[in-house]
């Protein structure tokens, strides 16, 4: 997997992203893809070779192996960094999408005309909507996979010695996992550093809804004050006018 290719990538999210986005982009980088690519794979490269049964039935290795490892952990982190990061590139593409409207609008009434975007990486309207979608998904995706390896290796534990009796070894044979708590430090470590990347989108979440209700308490704030402002001309005018009206029936009286 080219993992510089994906960095390059999610790189042009930072300038689009809060100050929690790039600290969920330094922590998927630096404690979780390079983990991945320096440690995880040479923990787990003997994983199966290192599988050891105190039994000689044919076949009874690799069922046993199965049951108590039905998906490698190095692919399945694998697969859980390609969808959790993926949801930035619909960010990226979004912003190149007003981009080129922007450059299409140019082109067709000329350099002078009102721009439609005042700034196309600013998160408004669909961008925004576009930005905490990715930000759910990403929590989504990282709280199932968290869930995942709990339900199938039955906790975050590793022990040294496991049992097995399925078909076809010939009773309850013992197998023994290599590296057990090198194993269980590692799984424990990306565990943990995916639970911090769902608090870290959740804040940003919280961030973005608290500084839009901001704005938007700040803009009708702004429209009473105008309404309040232009109303007060309008009532000394029409005060003017009943003045001139009653001054205008004692006249007449």
């Amino acid at each position: 997997m080219n993992w510089a290719f994906l960095q390059g990538l999610l790189s042009g999210v930072n300038k689009y992203s809060t100050a929690f986005g790039r600290v969920w982009l330094s922590v998927v980088f630096l404690f979780r893809v390079m983990v991945f690519v320096v440690a995880a794979e040479k923990v787990w490269g003997d994983e199966q070779k290192d599988f050891v049964c105190n039994t000689a039935q044919p076949g009874c290795h690799n069922v046993c192996y199965d049951y108590f490892f039905p998906v490698s952990h190095v692919r399945l982190w694998a697969l859980q960094l390609i969808f959790v990061t993926c949801p930035s590139l619909l960010v990226v593409l979004h912003v190149a999408y007003r981009e080129e409207r922007e450059r299409k609008h140019r082109l067709k009434f000329g350099e002078g005309c009102q721009r439609l975007y005042q700034n196309t990486g600013k998160k408004r309207g669909g961008l925004w909507w576009t930005y905490v979608l990715s930000l759910i998904f990403k929590m989504l995706v990282d709280g199932t996979f968290v869930y995942l390896i709990y339900y199938l290796y039955e906790g975050y534990t590793f022990p040294s010695l496991v049992k097995c009796t399925q078909d076809p070894c010939p009773n309850m044979v013992d197998c023994f996992i290599s590296r057990p708590t090198e194993k269980r430090i590692f799984t424990l470590f990306m565990v943990i550093t995916s639970l911090v990347c769902i608090l870290l989108s959740l804040f940003e979440i919280l961030y973005l809804m608290g500084k839009r209700c901001c704005e938007c308490f700040s803009k009708f704030k702004g429209s009473r004050q105008v309404a309040r402002a232009t109303s007060i001309p309008t009532l000394e005018i029409n005060a003017k006018k009943k003045k001139k009206i009653s001054n205008a029936i004692v006249k007449q009286c």
